[in-house]
């Protein structure tokens, strides 16, 4: 109740606390005006881009200022993207700054297994390990940006909130050269949780840079990353009654499935994982690119040549390279539980157990580039060949194998930035998974400000099913091996304007591989459709109070193997503005609300979650207070999270949990204290 009490006491003062900060007229300065977050196909779990056409009014962009020491223009462009897009710096939706978006749960604490309710389908072809429970809080190849910026600059956000669970994530790039960009993202998470053997600590860092030769005949792009996760695995609570018992308040005293056994501890310093799973993965990336066509110059001045230069065609050659490790152990593993969920036979009824599989991958690729009009470089024609080797650890047994890929690409964004399309194409000839393909169309088309854009697409893929359904996988226990390759038909449209964003998406999977318990696969023989449609608008309520509303609607077959909410909506209703001129304030309450439905459940030993029929999860809607607030470059964040689990039996307390999944109860109420800075070397 104190701290409940306290934060609506900060709510309430906060406009009257900030008009004491002195105001500057120097400083680094960001713009002042918010802007609506364009609609995604996953509601609000992507970052928020922007289009090249100029900075977006709360972002970070390129402006004409008196005190030119402080100011800076930087962006930055995505791997095989010509956009160029600029930091967003708005602070009314926290999925930009918290490590899992809204539209996914994850099972009770920071860095636990994650999946989205907003059903989103497996779309690598080749070859796939298969483990995706932790992917979000991972960095990734297609998650690396490539800045220019005139000045060095840094982003710092540390959070910590209740359980004593922390998470810090800090950004640096600058420019050694106009024609050089250096840079590093670095991200920790740690979470203790609140139950038994549910601590988790990842780590990931990412150092990339780009280059490009003083003629602009030569083009290098690098990228260099890795991740370490470490997460606890606890099995879920034992009995939902425990939850309800006044003499078990404390969540460490309710009994799991999975760890008990072992000597636990809440120390946020201790990384050690007992009981649960370990990945790891490192990963490099170099592109190198060398231009033909017609060179220009323009004397600026008696010393100095600005070159200009047309390509025509590009020699691409990229190598990709990938180390990945995958461990399950257990120092004091129950054989009950494992002989009752896996089918185990344990030398003791308290046994040490450990499962590993390892991976190498690396790819050669070499592609021509045509560039049919000199003066757009947006438009392109591409056609390559790639050999990719892997070579792996699994069952105690050594594993090689290759592939041999072919993948061709037109783009074309009209120099009047009105049209954008984009067909591509991958198949792997031969090796092991040969006959896989994808194929990908899309077109958009930009009107102006009022109508906003319009976007197509369609995509097929034929995929070999991830490697854990192979008999040959270490987490494979006694499945025969799911050969059939999967295909999934995916397209739709997405309608972004000022007035509402609107879109809608239709899957159709054929021969979709699922595991229908802790460890047996399955392959279902029908096909299964799936129709999304989604929408998101902001409403003025007054001249402060705004609504932004996001909802999805998902329908399935009532026989399909796929499990999801019919509805899954958001609600924030904010109090926003700019206040004595720097304070930038954003509070209100936020509200998280899906339907019932039979949630997946959760396998730990193989990191699947997996479909069941038995539970259905019926929930309360998540609520939460929030104070934003930006001030120039340094930002604040107050939150007091799960409200909804307050109930007054026994006297005032947090313990009317909703649940992830059958038998994970999330948190209860998380007061949450993030800050972010921003600065300009």
């Amino acid at each position: 109740m104190k701290k409940l009490s306290a934060l609506l006491f900060f709510c309430f003062v906060a406009t009257a606390a900030f008009s004491q900060i002195p105001r500057k007229k120097k400083g680094f300065t960001l713009s002042e005006n918010n802007s609506e977050n364009q609609l995604k196909s996953n509601t609000s779990n992507q970052n928020s881009v922007n289009p090249d056409s100029g900075p977006r009014k709360d972002s970070l962009g390129f402006e004409h200022r008196d005190d030119a020491k402080d100011s800076i223009a930087i962006y930055y462009k995505w791997l095989d993207a010509s956009r160029r897009y600029y930091i967003d710096s708005s602070i009314n939706d926290f999925d930009k700054y918290f490590s899992v978006p809204s539209g996914y749960v994850y099972l009770g604490n920071n860095g636990a297994a994650a999946h989205s309710l907003i059903f989103q389908p497996n779309n690598r072809i080749g070859f796939d390990p298969g483990f995706h429970a932790f992917d979000i809080y991972k960095f990734s190849l297609e998650g690396t940006k490539m800045y220019k910026t005139t000045k060095p600059f840094t982003s710092l956000n540390y959070q910590l909130a209740s359980g004593k669970e922390q998470m810090l994530t800090t950004g640096h790039t600058q420019n050694l050269q106009p024609n050089l960009n250096i840079g590093f993202d670095y991200k920790l998470i740690t979470a203790p949780g609140f139950f038994v053997t549910q601590n988790n600590n990842h780590n990931s860092y990412r150092i990339f840079s780009n280059y490009e030769g003083t003629r602009k005949r030569y083009h290098a792009v690098m990228s260099m990353f890795g991740n370490n996760i470490r997460a606890s695995e606890n099995g879920g609570i034992q009995n939902t009654s425990y939850l309800s018992d006044p003499n078990r308040k404390d969540r460490f005293t309710v009994p799991v499935n999975l760890g008990s056994q072992a000597t636990f501890s809440n120390n946020p310093f201790i990384t050690t994982v007992l009981t649960g799973n370990h990945y790891r993965d490192f990963n490099f990336y170099l592109r190198q690119g060398y231009d033909f066509g017609k060179h220009d110059s323009i004397a600026i001045n008696d010393s100095t040549t600005e070159y200009l230069f047309y390509p025509k065609l590009r020699i691409q050659y990229t190598f990709t390279g990938s180390k990945n490790s995958f461990n399950y152990g257990d120092l004091s593993a129950d054989s009950s539980i494992y002989a009752n969920w896996y089918g185990l036979t344990l030398k003791t009824p308290n046994d040490t157990i450990s499962f590993t599989e390892k991976w190498n991958i690396t790819q050669h690729d070499f592609s021509l580039v045509q560039f049919p009009d000199t003066k757009n470089l947006a438009q392109f024609f591409l056609a390559g060949v790639s050999y990719q080797k892997i070579v792996g650890v699994a069952k105690a047994s050594n594993l090689n194998y290759d592939n041999l890929i072919l993948h061709a690409e037109y783009r074309n964004r009209t120099r009047n930035k009105r049209w954008d399309m984009l067909a591509k194409g991958e198949f792997y000839t031969s090796g092991l998974n040969q006959g896989d393909f994808n194929v990908y169309t899309s077109i958009e088309r930009d009107f102006n400000k009022k109508f906003g854009n319009v976007n197509l697409f369609f995509n097929e893929i034929s995929r070999t099913p991830s490697f854990i359904f192979n008999s040959k996988s270490t987490f494979n226990f006694s499945n025969t091996t799911i050969d059939k390759k999967e295909n999934i038909i995916s397209f739709g449209a997405v309608s972004n304007n000022p007035i509402i964003n609107l879109g809608c998406r239709n899957h159709l999977l054929i021969n979709y591989s699922y595991f229908k318990n802790h460890y047996q696969s399955e392959q279902n023989s029908t096909a299964i459709n799936l129709l999304q449609l989604f929408a998101a608008k902001k409403i003025k309520l007054s001249d402060r109070w705004f609504w932004h509303a996001e909802c999805t609607f998902q329908q399935t077959g009532k026989n399909s193997q796929i499990r999801v909410p019919l509805i899954v909506t958001r609600n924030r209703f904010a109090y926003e503005g700019v206040f004595f001129k720097n304070l930038i304030l954003s509070t209100g309450v936020e509200a998280r609300y899906y339907s019932a439905y039979k949630a997946n459940g959760y396998s730990p030993m193989l990191g699947q979650f997996f479909v069941q029929d038995t539970t259905t999860i019926k929930n309360l809607p998540d609520i939460s207070l929030f104070a934003h607030f930006r001030i120039k470059g340094f930002a604040g964040f107050l939150r007091a999270e799960n409200l909804n689990t307050a109930q007054i039996k026994n006297g005032l307390n947090w313990m009317n949990n909703n649940f992830a999944a059958p038998l994970y109860p999330t948190q209860g109420l998380i007061i949450r204290f993030g800050v972010q800075w921003w600065f300009v070397n």
